[in-house]
């Protein structure tokens, strides 16, 4: 049972905040340890486990540029874009931009979106600035939700889709997982079958976003339409 203690490591560091990659050390030491290996052999074998699936890179982001960009006005020009569009509404706004990071991501083109350098600075206010345009108002939870409904849709976009291309880390991830298991898996079957995942994913998540509109509107009704800051 001590080698489980690992597991307990991390739902506490979890809880805790600690930093993820202390916690996920921290627990391979001390499962290793219970199991009666050697700490150089723990050592061991987090670097081959680490050499086998180097598939996955890192990739920083441009934030210094993103925010010289919004110091000089980059969200107040992506509202007044968008108050310019007639029909343009959060919801739909949101459904294209869930569509649009979809279909790059299951081209590969996983780098063209991200909270940091698109969410924040064009999607959000854009999505706000459709709402406040559909209905004269947006009061603080409701740009709170349209924030969190913007960063969803990145989210739900860039995981489901980027699956269905072939070459794409967690594609690769996957297949050596496996084949350290043992399963020899190709990564076309990985990707082919990530297509109905992706396809519901847009379907569910895209309703949801479509709804977006009807419960501001609802909202804006109840209150009677005033201006609500």
């Amino acid at each position: 049972m001590l080698v489980l203690s690992g597991i307990a490591i991390v739902v506490f560091g979890f809880l805790l905040r600690v930093n993820p990659l202390l916690v996920v050390a921290a627990a391979a030491l001390v499962t290793g340890l219970a199991a009666g290996l050697h700490p150089l052999a723990v050592l061991a074998v987090l670097g081959k486990a680490f050499n086998e699936n180097r598939y996955v890179s890192l990739v920083f982001l441009p934030l210094p540029v993103i925010g010289l960009l919004d110091r000089h006005g980059l969200q107040e020009r992506a509202r007044m874009l968008i108050m310019r569009l007639r029909g343009a509404t959060a919801g739909r706004l949101l459904f294209a931009y869930l569509l649009f990071r979809q279909v790059l991501a299951s081209l590969g083109l996983t780098a063209i979106g991200g909270h940091a350098q698109m969410v924040r600075p064009l999607i959000a206010p854009m999505a706000e600035a459709a709402a406040t345009r559909a209905t004269g108002h947006a009061d603080a939870g409701t740009r709170a939700r349209i924030r969190a409904f913007a960063a969803s849709a990145d989210n739900v976009g860039a995981f489901f889709g980027e699956d269905i291309f072939v070459a794409v880390s967690s594609i690769l991830l996957i297949k050596g997982f496996l084949q350290q298991s043992g399963v020899i898996v190709q990564p076309f079957d990985l990707s082919l079958w990530a297509i109905p995942t992706a396809l519901l994913a847009l379907v569910i998540h895209g309703t949801r976003l479509l709804l977006l509109d009807r419960r501001h509107s609802a909202k804006s009704s109840a209150t009677g339409g005033e201006p609500l800051t």
